[in-house]
């Protein structure tokens, strides 16, 4: 992971107060990067952890509250009727209510001042309540979110801050960020770097590869300093004015500063910033840090990191006006996206991504067809078994541990019931199971009789436990790596105005779950979405009701199948191809009455028609040039295994080859006078399955490979 990065995308912010930085009602751009906090002192550590203990206490009770306001302000069916505005102003269910049950939280419980502020406990409401809103209030298309839950501590990852004033001068309230970058710079300075360098400016310049800083393993704390500064007035006296210093005259190393809890005497909870230190992130640096009247907010966040302190990593992300940042090659690729005239179209599936994109104007003179298909190559999909491996290894290593900190709560296994009755019988003593490995202790009901809560967890389970939450995030964000690189290749290939269908890809996990963890089709056409936006174009997405992408070919004539067949043939024009790339094509001949209403969109089939005819001789050779492979390896093997079609693989088990989870996909076609439903997905199967592993002409020749 890097050290420092934009933690969300540039986004509008609509500002409420006057300032240097926007004006009252005037959109600003809001960009977030990630800064690593030096947390290596014990007493540091054991603060911040106190600090989130505590932030999580406050959470979880507002939560708690929430969810009992809900169910009250649903169960009163009268009072919601007459008057559901003041209802809900009795129950306190506003953003001021949040905040005044937060309050006295905090004042009845004294042990959270020694740690906490109000503002902290302000802006924790003020998040519990956003989620409550989204379920009190349908959004424009009439969804709610669900209940309000109450999630636990080890989820609790992000301790929101309080943004700073830009009308008053040297306010801000929570977590404030002091210092500059060039005081970061002549602190830390590499010991090559010559005389001459001396500002950000000039280090943004260097090459690549190229030192610039020289932090040591533990950073110091910086003080906070002392004595008198002269204010630039005079008295009456005509002596000059002088206040107390302040952290805000603090212009040395980079430093997370926290007040403390209002009753706290502790001090100040200082935490030093560690900065990157290659030359080829200081344009990033630059551009995020270099002025600090655009530093807008700071939240302190926590990550699982089992070498650092404690088992946790710290990082304040700071959020500042102003847009996010792109290096002279990524807005140079961009802008020669933005140059195309090109209109493409893409189908996600479960195993692949299939585009393909025509020129803008249709005609062949102006561009040829481009086609890209997005799959797993052999030595990922060998990658994700060897992970998944160890993901399972670890899963057991936690079991096991459990298991044998809590004997009482297990019941022995057959085989170790089997056992002790053997002993019994010969005479010999009965051996204690050290790792019962039955089924968890419970009543008639089947109810555990010791909650999973209570159980004791020895030192190596929470280790492990650490390690497997990092493994988890570190695929993630690995995950997110190769979705942007990907967005990148088509938007730069395809342009930046492509059309997917509108597909709630939460409802494909009732068959092909483990499958969708592996290709993340969902997190692709995300990362598509937000790079089409970035080069100035728009990923639009098109209704299933309207247009039919799957069941319609090129020439209009419609071409019924399930969605176990993938080649597609029209027995009206002759076509035949590849399933997902026809729908690819047609999802570029897609036109909408309103771009942001997907039920809007409708098929142009006479463009499609012509285009059809004037692309005839490159056409076939494009849909139908790269054949999808099978929706899920055998597990424990890759593609590039040979196997004869038809024939299990060599760990095929009776389980594989009869539950629902391996059998074709349902159908998605209707009867005419049934309504087709919001998404495909549904978990009834259709029929047997047909072989894998077939070859291209296997499945032009009527061979129909199973993918999801």
């Amino acid at each position: 992971m890097s050290s420092v990065s934009d933690a969300t995308p540039a986004r509008r912010f609509r500002g409420k107060n006057k300032g240097p930085s926007w004006k009252r009602g005037e959109d600003t751009e809001l960009a977030v990067i990630s800064l690593p906090l030096d947390v290596h002192r014990p007493e540091d550590a054991s603060r911040a952890e106190q600090l989130y203990t505590a932030m999580g206490s406050v959470k979880r009770a507002l939560q708690r509250d929430a969810r009992a306001a809900v169910d009250a302000y649903w169960a009163g069916d009268v009072r919601r009727e007459e008057d559901a505005k003041a209802w809900r102003a009795v129950l306190g269910l506003s953003r001021e209510g949040m905040e005044q049950r937060g309050y006295q939280h905090m004042e009845r419980s004294r042990h959270l001042g020694h740690h906490v502020t109000k503002a902290l406990v302000m802006h924790q409401a003020d998040e519990v309540w956003e989620g409550t809103a989204r379920h009190l209030f349908p959004d424009a298309s009439g969804r709610r979110a669900g209940r309000p839950k109450t999630g636990p501590w080890w989820d609790y990852t992000r301790i929101p801050g309080r943004a700073r004033s830009h009308t008053t001068g040297r306010k801000w309230e929570t977590f404030k960020l002091h210092g500059t970058l060039a005081g970061h710079l002549s602190a830390y300075r590499h010991r090559d770097l010559g005389p001459h360098l001396l500002t950000p400016e000039q280090a943004a310049e260097l090459p690549a590869g190229t030192k610039v800083l020289e932090q040591p393993r533990r950073l110091p704390a910086p003080t906070r300093p002392a004595g008198r500064v002269s204010t630039g007035e005079t008295t009456a006296k005509g002596t000059p004015r002088t206040r107390a210093a302040t952290w805000w005259d603090h212009t040395g190393p980079l430093t997370l500063v926290f007040a403390g809890g209002a009753d706290s005497r502790r001090g100040d909870l200082v935490l030093p910033v560690r900065l990157p230190s290659g030359a080829g992130r200081w344009p990033r640096l630059l551009h995020f840090l270099n002025n600090p009247s655009t530093w807008h907010k700071v939240d302190l966040v926590r990550r699982r990191d089992t070498s650092a302190p404690g088992g946790w990593a710290y990082e304040a992300h700071l959020m500042v006006l102003t847009s996010g940042y792109a290096s002279p090659e990524t807005r140079a690729r961009r802008q020669a996206a933005a140059g195309l005239d090109r209109v493409g179209g893409i189908d996600g599936n479960v195993t692949n991504l299939s585009v393909i994109s025509f020129p803008g104007t249709f005609d062949p003179a102006d561009g040829t067809i481009q086609t890209s298909r997005v799959e797993l190559t052999d030595v990922e999909l060998a990658a994700l078994e060897k992970a998944r491996r160890k993901e399972r290894g670890r899963k057991r290593a936690l079991d096991r541990s459990r298991r044998a900190t809590n004997p009482v709560q297990y019941v022995p296994s057959k085989r170790q019931q089997a056992r002790t009755k053997r002993r019994e019988t010969v005479g010999l003593p009965a051996r204690t199971d050290q790792v019962p490995g039955g089924a968890r202790s419970a009543n008639r009901a089947g109810v555990p009789r010791q909650a999973y809560r209570r159980d004791g967890l020895s030192a190596g389970y929470r280790l492990n436990r650490a390690r497997l939450a990092e493994a988890a995030a570190t695929v993630a964000a690995a995950k997110d790596h190769r979705a942007r690189r990907i967005a990148e290749q088509i938007v730069g290939t395809h342009g930046a105005r492509l059309t997917v269908e509108d597909c709630d890809i939460r409802t494909w996990y009732r068959l092909w779950g483990k499958a969708l963890q592996a290709t993340t089709p969902g997190r692709l056409i995300t990362a598509i979405g937000r790079e089409c936006e970035k080069a100035g174009g728009r990923l639009l997405r098109a209704s299933t009701f309207t247009t039919k992408l799957s069941q319609t070919c090129l020439c209009g004539a419609e071409v019924r199948k399930t969605l176990a067949e993938r080649v597609h043939r029209c027995i009206s024009c002759g076509l035949t191809a590849d399933r997902d790339m026809v729908s690819a094509a047609l999802a570029s001949h897609v036109r909408f009455t309103d771009p942001a209403d997907p039920s809007t969109a409708g098929l142009d089939v006479v463009q499609a028609r012509m285009t059809q005819l004037l692309f005839s001789e490159g056409l076939q050779e494009a849909l139908s040039s790269q054949p999808q492979r099978g929706a899920r390896p055998t597990r424990g093997r890759t593609h590039a295994a040979a196997r004869t079609p038809g024939t299990p693989g060599p760990r095929a088990s009776a389980r594989q080859k009869t539950t629902a989870r391996y059998r074709p996909t349902p159908n998605e076609t209707q009867p005419a006078n049934k309504r087709h439903k919001a998404h495909v997905g549904t978990a009834a199967p259709v029929g047997n399955a047909p072989p894998r592993g077939g070859t291209p002409e296997q499945e032009l020749d009527g061979w129909h490979p199973i993918t999801g």
